[in-house]
């Protein structure tokens, strides 16, 4: 299984192809440092060597931790576009022979964004990542670590056997202290078991998660409260229930002056991405829980027209988001006199997506810039026809806008191709590479950064709005609706389906 990367997830340059691997063999590995008379040596035999040093190796072993871009790799496969056209016509035109075909023009044989995936994208060559467990562990030196480091952790894990007050199996203990060993790097390094890396999988066709719940505030108990928890949710599997107060997402403490809208943003995200939530039993004491959003469910790109304007919500990057917005405009069936695209509470996604996406607004453009930690950075321009560069465009964002949403929005205001209103972005600058271990478990890792493809920071400053709005959001969209109408097109252009030969 090749690897993932997504920028929260997004997708990364080839981020260097030499494997760095310390050399860590068996001495002596008894607790005996720590003398209670019933630890025995034979604690550390009972585990098995290759979960430990499965351990070992993701702690001490780099790996060629490359990025793939998730764009199709097999260059025979029908364009998913080659059924389309753009047609440029006034409001009261009927299609005609003389049309203009330029969606089939994009659909040539050098399209690299529908048909074959483009050498500047960002592309990994897989065969270099080792995720083995060598056959030396036997043999295994303590030289990359103290010695101490590796009795204290067998010890903890032996102590944990014997004494924890509810029986727990080996496979959850070392699967937790992997996950443990990610998330202290940072809040986007996670080890994925089974159901996590499927859903991540199937973002990228068009999921996004949460981990089951409802809340409310409640003036009364001063907090808020959940008040539903789905089935067999990952909130359900962690003993979170009905009544419990919610005091914190992440880093961000809850209070009264929380928007239901700020909780669901904040609990949703990018499908078998984790998130972790303090919760507490009707005040008592708060406890801390990590949870991955694993109760996925598809996202939709919502497409309606509004005085001649498309007005796009495009809830995340997904392989498919470049043709599922185009079938959008389609379905339209009316000329169109610009853009409004609303990235609100995007997360970002595939970050190649989002040069898909820029691609059709703009030609002959940087999108970004990807800093690895040894390699230079390498910018990603736009591929393909500029099918919608003739339309004004708009773009909505707020603070939960994203990753892949803020590569977007970014590229589009450095060219001055869209104007771009709301408030500040979140922030997040980070790209995430998701390197499988076998068919059912994989490592996100931290494995580059990008920018502007000016080279302007954007992790932890987030993209400034040309017009900020505050306020009730349901008025922002008439707000910029607004802004585009006083540049929308005299005459639209319409979006047809080729008519197919009999």
């Amino acid at each position: 299984m090749p690897p993932i990367s997504l920028m929260r997830s997004s997708l990364s340059k080839q981020l260097g192809k030499k494997a760095l691997r310390s050399s860590i063999a068996n001495s002596n590995l008894k607790p005996s440092h720590l003398k209670p008379s019933h630890l025995k040596p034979k604690s550390l035999s009972s585990v098995d060597p290759k979960r430990l040093l499965a351990l070992g190796l993701l702690g001490w072993c780099v790996a060629s931790t490359s990025a793939q871009a998730a764009v199709p790799t097999d260059a025979f496969t029908p364009s998913p576009t080659a059924s389309l056209q753009l047609i440029s016509l006034n409001a009261d035109a009927v299609a005609s022979e003389n049309d203009i075909d330029m969606l089939a023009a994009a659909d040539e044989s050098d399209d690299s964004i529908d048909s074959a995936p483009d050498e500047s994208a960002l592309m990994d060559d897989t065969d270099s990542i080792d995720t083995s467990i060598p056959p030396e562990v036997q043999q295994v030196s303590l030289n990359a670590i103290s010695p101490e480091t590796l009795k204290t952790f067998v010890a903890v894990v032996d102590l944990v056997r014997r004494q924890y007050i509810d029986a727990v199996n080996d496979e959850e203990l070392f699967n937790n202290a992997m996950s443990g060993m990610l998330t202290k790097l940072d809040s986007h390094a996670e080890f994925l078991d089974a159901e996590a890396y499927e859903n991540l999988r199937a973002f990228t066709e068009g999921d996004v998660g949460d981990i089951g719940i409802k809340v409310t505030y409640q003036a009364d108990a001063g907090y808020w409260v959940v008040t539903d928890v789905i089935d067999d949710s990952p909130a359900d599997k962690k003993g979170i229930a009905v009544g419990d107060y919610l005091h914190q997402i992440d880093e961000f403490k809850l209070d009264e002056n929380r928007k239901s809208n700020d909780i669901d943003q904040l609990l949703t995200g990018i499908a078998g991405t984790q998130v972790d939530i303090i919760t507490s039993k009707a005040g008592r004491r708060k406890h801390t829980t990590t949870l991955q959003r694993n109760n996925s469910h598809p996202q939709v790109i919502q497409t309606k027209l509004v005085d001649g304007m498309a007005v796009i919500k495009l809830p995340a990057f997904q392989n498919n988001s470049r043709e599922k917005l185009l079938e959008g405009l389609i379905d339209l069936n009316a000329p169109i006199s610009g853009v409004l695209l609303d990235m609100r509470d995007n997360p970002g996604g595939v970050l190649t997506s989002a040069v898909s996406v820029a691609s059709l607004f703009m030609s002959d453009t940087d999108v970004v810039q990807v800093q690895a930690r040894q390699d230079q950075s390498s910018v990603l321009p736009t591929q393909g026809n500029a099918l919608l560069k003739p339309l004004p465009m708009v773009v909505l964002q707020n603070r939960y806008s994203a990753s892949a949403a803020e590569v977007l929005a970014s590229s589009l205001q450095a060219q001055k191709r869209a104007t771009i209103v709301g408030e500040v972005s979140y922030g997040k600058g980070s790209v995430q590479s998701v390197i499988p271990l076998n068919d059912e478990q994989a490592v996100k890792l931290t494995v580059a950064n990008y920018m502007t493809a000016s080279g302007r920071q954007i992790d932890g400053i987030g993209v400034e709005p040309d017009v900020s709005l505050s306020g009730n959001e349901s008025t922002w969209e008439e707000q910029a609706l607004s802004l585009l109408k006083a540049r929308a097109l005299d005459s639209g252009i319409r979006f047809v389906r080729k008519a197919t030969i009999q």
